[in-house]
């Protein structure tokens, strides 16, 4: 059994009332954490120290907060033992995506310290004598972070390192699904040696969630919001911060299309499309939902797609030699079952697996899917790979851009030039030509357009997103005004 207390001031600490709630293993459905189900009074709690702990630290020289991100990273990867078990056990991921987890989330922490010293601005000519403007960057508030389960590790660090760098101090609202990995990283920041108050950690039960998450965008410390997830739950986020006129950064659902073109590298772009659509269980945001395939080369390329997914199958994530481990929950995989069968049901042609026992659902290939589909519009997060067959370049764009959806796509061809007039075209934050479309690397502005959200994660465009931006004047002698 594993605990998870609130981390509010530099210290584990039980919730009010020292409630609590459960988080069940997947895989073997017993109880594998129990986790401190705070209160809105513990929330403002957690915000008004985090208020307390921004004088110090928006105070605190780049370089001290430089060697402290540092070595949070350090300290992430002297554990990344415990973080494999924690994420296994409460997400069923497998050891190979907690590791990657750590790796990156380590980077993304070692990224947001070089950034410390970025923080730039600018002087600006004045148009009046004797007067320096300057356009000055410095740091918000607090900051309300939220990560999901799905990338635990990654995206918990994600949501807290920029507004960190920037001399914010943070409250990260845990996920309920992952409470003790998301604990741990709070354990790691705050032994990093920055300021007491600086990181503070949130669980909550399932059912108080909307109450803490609103009970936070409303505490007047609170001056941004950030927040990973599905679509469904961001727009209730950007309307409670809309309330308070809070700016966020959302970075939502995904449905990211794959493009091959009729001169694309099949071999290449299979490689592409198997571990884009099942790596993680297609738990991904930019998962590979489709496959926009060139009539030419379909036949072709779906038997080369085929032959990888045969090779893969679902299984316990404890198994050391496992590549796929479970869904997040039995409801999960059943709903994406039932995208399957209505697929088949309405013409579409099951070219492998399509197998769901109990979380364990076995990478699945569909052809010849139609817009009559739900599966043709809905996010699966699931191991399901979708193929849609198009004539020509124009109909592969139109096709690709017809979802409410835009975070990442990807483009196959020979014809580099030919291949970026399309992603031009592509209605997305992330584009990559002859490459997947799950990449990530902390430097680059993450983020999506239309329904996957607005605002931008990763390097000097989350300068941006977590900070002031303010006109300072400096005048010399005497000014003249006209009263």
């Amino acid at each position: 059994m594993l605990d998870a207390a609130l981390l509010i001031d530099g210290a584990p600490v039980a919730a009010a009332g020292a409630a609590t709630f459960e988080r069940v293993d997947p895989v073997s459905r017993q109880v594998v954490t129990r986790a401190a189900a705070a209160s809105i009074e513990d929330a403002i709690h957690a915000a008004n120290v985090a208020a307390r702990a921004f004088a110090v630290w928006s105070a605190t020289p780049p370089s001290e907060r430089r060697a402290c991100l540092n070595r949070a990273a350090d300290l992430l990867l002297d554990r990344v033992d415990d973080f494999c078990a924690t994420v296994i056990a409460e997400t069923g991921g497998t050891a190979d995506w907690a590791r990657f987890n750590c790796r990156l989330a380590a980077s993304i922490l070692r990224e947001a310290a070089a950034m410390t010293t970025q923080i730039v601005g600018e002087v600006i000519p004045a148009d009046r004598a004797g007067t320096t403007a300057l356009a000055m960057r410095q740091p918000c508030g607090v900051v309300l972070g939220m990560a999901p389960w799905n990338a635990p590790v990654t995206l918990g660090a994600r949501a807290v390192a920029m507004p960190l760098a920037c001399g914010n101090s943070v409250v990260l609202k845990a996920s309920e699904l992952c409470p003790k990995t998301h604990a741990l990283l709070g354990e790691v920041l705050a032994g990093a040696g920055m300021p007491d108050g600086t990181v503070n950690v949130i669980h909550s039960s399932p059912e108080k969630g909307p109450d803490i998450v609103e009970a936070l965008i409303a505490h007047p410390a609170v001056r941004r919001v950030n927040f990973t997830g599905s679509t469904r739950v961001g727009r209730l986020v950007a309307e409670k911060a809309a309330r308070h006129l809070k700016r966020c950064v959302l970075e939502l659902s995904g449905k990211a299309p794959l493009i091959v073109l009729d001169d694309a590298d099949l071999d290449a772009a299979a490689a592409a499309a198997s571990f884009g659509a099942f790596y993680h269980q297609g738990q991904i945001c930019m998962s590979t939902e489709r496959l926009v395939v060139a009539d030419a080369v379909a036949d072709e390329f779906v038997t080369r797609l085929r032959r990888r997914a045969e090779r893969l199958r679902a299984g316990d994530p404890r198994d050391p030699k496992a590549v796929l481990g479970a869904m997040i929950t039995e409801q999960a995989a059943r709903r994406l079952k039932g995208l399957i069968d209505d697929a088949v049901l309405k013409g579409a042609v099951l070219i492998a697996g399509g197998r769901q026992e109990g979380v364990f659902v076995d990478p699945t290939i569909l052809d010849q899917v139609s817009p009559a589909m739900r599966i043709y519009h809905e996010e699966s997060f699931g191991p399901v790979a979708s193929v849609i067959r198009v004539g020509d370049d124009e109909e592969a764009v139109s096709v690709a851009n017809d979802t409410e959806y835009g975070l990442a796509a990807a483009v196959f061809s020979r014809d580099v030039p030919r291949a970026l007039r399309i992603a031009r075209r592509l209605e997305t934050g992330i584009c990559h030509i002859n490459g997947a479309t799950i990449d990530d690397e902390p430097q680059m502005p993450f983020g999506g357009v239309k329904a996957s959200g607005y605002g931008r994660f990763g390097g000097r465009a989350a300068i941006d997103e977590f900070t002031e931006l303010r006109w300072i004047t400096i005048r010399d002698g005497e000014q003249s005004y006209p009263i």
